[in-house]
Formats: structure tokens, sequence, C-alpha cells
């Protein structure tokens, strides 16, 4: 737990310089494009996530993770034309979860759950559309 927007930077600094080392020398555009681009997904809402700290705005960052996978698990399903309605609807069923315990713990505010969940969607849904 990292109740201070302080504590929160320097992993998500971490996390944001793991992820570009990761795109650039691991999972690259050719060998794997579906995971290059939810990586990429991950970077943006990870950059996001960093750049609204120094605004003095928390997101929740389980939240942006379990909703980046959400979507990124439906746009495989669209991708490979198969039918995942068993994942997409356990994915979804967890980002309530998700978002039910971190209100219950008290770890964030409802408006912190919402941000978080369009930080870890919106790109995923943008990069679904370069990749499908």
């Amino acid at each position: 737990m990292a109740p201070k927007i302080g504590e929160r930077k320097i992993p998500l600094l971490i996390q944001s310089f793991l992820i570009i080392l990761l795109v650039k020398k691991g999972i690259t555009i050719e060998r794997y494009p579906e995971f290059h681009f939810f990586f990429l997904g991950a970077l943006f809402s990870s950059l996001t996530a960093l750049i609204l700290l120094f605004l003095k705005t928390k997101a929740s960052l389980h939240m942006i993770g379990i909703s980046a996978l959400t979507v990124f698990v439906f746009g495989l399903s669209i991708h490979f034309h198969t039918q995942n309605t068993f994942w997409i609807g356990f994915l979804i069923f967890m980002n309530g979860a998700v978002a039910s315990s971190r209100l219950e713990m008290k770890a964030h505010t409802s408006r912190e759950l919402t941000i978080g969940l369009f930080i870890g969607s919106i790109p995923q849904l943008l990069f679904l559309f370069v990749w499908l």
C-alpha cells in the first residue's frame, strides 16, 4: 500500500523504464505483435498515472491493471475469432471485485477507481484498433 502520492512516483518510473526495456528488447512487434501492443498500452497507462501524480491526482493501479487485461482479452477474442465469453465475463467480475475490495479497504475513493478504470482501458482500446 502506498497511500501517499509521493510514494508512488519511483515505482511507476521504474515500471515504465522496465516496460520500455521489455518492448524494445524482448517483445518486439515482429515476434509478438499482440503482446507488443498490450505492453505499449501498459506503458501509456503507467506514464499517464505518473503524470497524474505530479498533478496531485491518485489513480488505482489495481484497477488500471485489471481493466487493461480485460480489454486485451476482449481484443484477443475478436482478433482470433474465438469466443472467450467465460474469461471476459470472469474478468469483468474481477473488475468489480477489485473495485469493491479497494473501497472496502478504504485504499481508494470511487473517483480514484474510476480514473484507474479509464487509464487502464483507453490505451488498450486505442492500441486495439492498431493491431486488429
